[in-house]
């Protein structure tokens, strides 16, 4: 079996830490595969792949079609009289680019050969489905909602041509694409999983993380509560803040933002600056550091007691939610989306209102005066990571998809 994953940047998000998981679970139990990734940016991702033994090559996304989405042209958010001109006036360059770039990536595929064509991310699912061969089936790995992106609901229901399914990361993505696509794409929900010896429970090094952040070293008894994700602008760093200025200044807690832009599509993002900005603001200056992106998340979980999911609008997963649980850390999430089916609110982590900064100072609040239930959420929550996202179960799930999408291809499912 040799399937191709098309990914569209090099950097390692949530949805790049998927693919990766899906690599190593296939590699460790279908060693006779023969896997290969093509990005469409240089950058940490390769090595990451290349390191569990699966050949990756990079073929530059031009930097007009890297940076579209419906986020750069206020489609997402509203503003679709604006949206619609700067569209037409980008949509040129940006049709060139696809049309080029589809060209070399068609001729990359007739090379290889490969049984399967998978694709991560909406400009790959676009891209991949139009690439790949003749009779080649394609399966777009469906990490995000598409009803509430307008451009890329559009292209992906023109692109959806025979062959095509979708697996979604949660029951909550696979309706809303069912709802985008109807029967021309079947769509099945597969939960991502998380590797449970890297994300393991155990002691932290909370001193790293306050130099990480730019803090003094902390003193004893300090609760450390952490926002981690990416800067997209719907991942609640304000409902965060807001927040923690709501708590009383002498609460014996640090408070932490750990993340950083990493994508390219333009107006998605905020800025380092003007989340800072935002914190002096609200008088948050020494009791909020800000750390970049960090390389082992594992290790961010660990030094902090408390983890927040502060998401303002659905959530298509929410992999710091698993994450997080399987380190044994008590969590605070919004229930919303697919993060709503990853945990029992009050077992294994705490259910907060998406936007409400309110309700989530009065969780944190009590979750750093309580140490008994933090010990009791991180123990729940590391037995539910064990039962439901062990990364082990991905590869006999994974096949399963690909024995329904290549029937002919003879070899086994189970």
């Amino acid at each position: 079996m040799k399937p191709i994953y098309l990914n569209p940047t090099g950097v390692i998000g949530g949805a790049e830490m998927c693919l990766l998981d899906l690599l190593a679970a296939l590699r460790a139990d279908r060693p006779d595969w023969s896997p290969r990734v093509i990005l469409g940016d240089d950058g940490p991702l390769r090595p990451e792949v290349e390191r569990l033994g699966v050949p990756c090559d990079v073929l530059p996304l031009p930097g007009r079609l890297a940076a579209l989405g419906d986020a750069g042209l206020g489609l997402s958010t509203g503003g679709r009289a604006t949206a619609r001109l700067a569209l037409a006036a980008r949509g040129t360059g940006a049709a060139v680019s696809a049309s080029t770039y589809l060209a070399g990536l068609r001729r990359r595929l007739r090379a290889e050969a490969p049984d399967l064509v998978q694709t991560n991310g909406m400009k790959a699912h676009v891209l991949g489905a139009w690439a790949a061969p003749r009779g080649v089936p394609v399966v777009w790995h469906l990490h995000d909602y598409v009803n509430s992106r307008a451009v890329m609901r559009k292209l992906l229901r023109v692109s959806a041509r025979r062959g095509v399914r979708g697996v979604a990361v949660s029951r909550s993505v696979a309706d809303d694409a069912a709802g985008a696509f109807g029967p021309r794409v079947p769509v099945v929900a597969l939960y991502n999983a998380v590797d449970l010896d890297r994300f393991r429970p155990g002691p932290g090094d909370g001193a790293w993380l306050d130099g990480a952040a730019g803090l003094p070293a902390a003193g004893g008894g300090v609760v450390r509560v952490g926002l981690v994700a990416t800067y997209a602008k719907w991942k609640g760093h304000d409902v965060f803040l807001e927040a923690v200025a709501k708590l009383p200044a002498d609460l014996p807690a640090r408070f932490y933002v750990v993340g950083g832009p990493i994508y390219k599509s333009a107006g998605s993002q905020h800025d380092p600056d003007e989340l800072r900005a935002k914190a002096r603001a609200l008088g948050l200056e020494g009791r909020v550091g800000f750390a970049a992106h960090q390389s082992d998340p594992a290790a961010v979980y660990r030094a902090l007691d408390v983890v927040v999911h502060a998401s303002t609008r659905p959530e298509p997963f929410g992999r710091v939610v698993v994450e997080a649980m399987a380190c044994g850390r008590a969590v605070v999430a919004a229930p919303t989306g697919g993060a709503a089916e990853l945990f029992e609110d009050g077992v294994s982590a705490l259910a907060s209102p998406p936007g409400d900064a309110e309700a989530l100072a009065a969780a944190l609040a009590r979750l750093v005066g309580d140490a008994g239930l933090r010990a009791r959420l991180g123990a729940a929550g590391r037995a539910e990571a064990e039962r439901r996202f062990d990364r082990t179960r991905l590869a006999g799930e994974w096949s399963r998809v690909y024995a329904e999408a290549c029937p002919a291809a003879g070899w086994r499912k189970d």
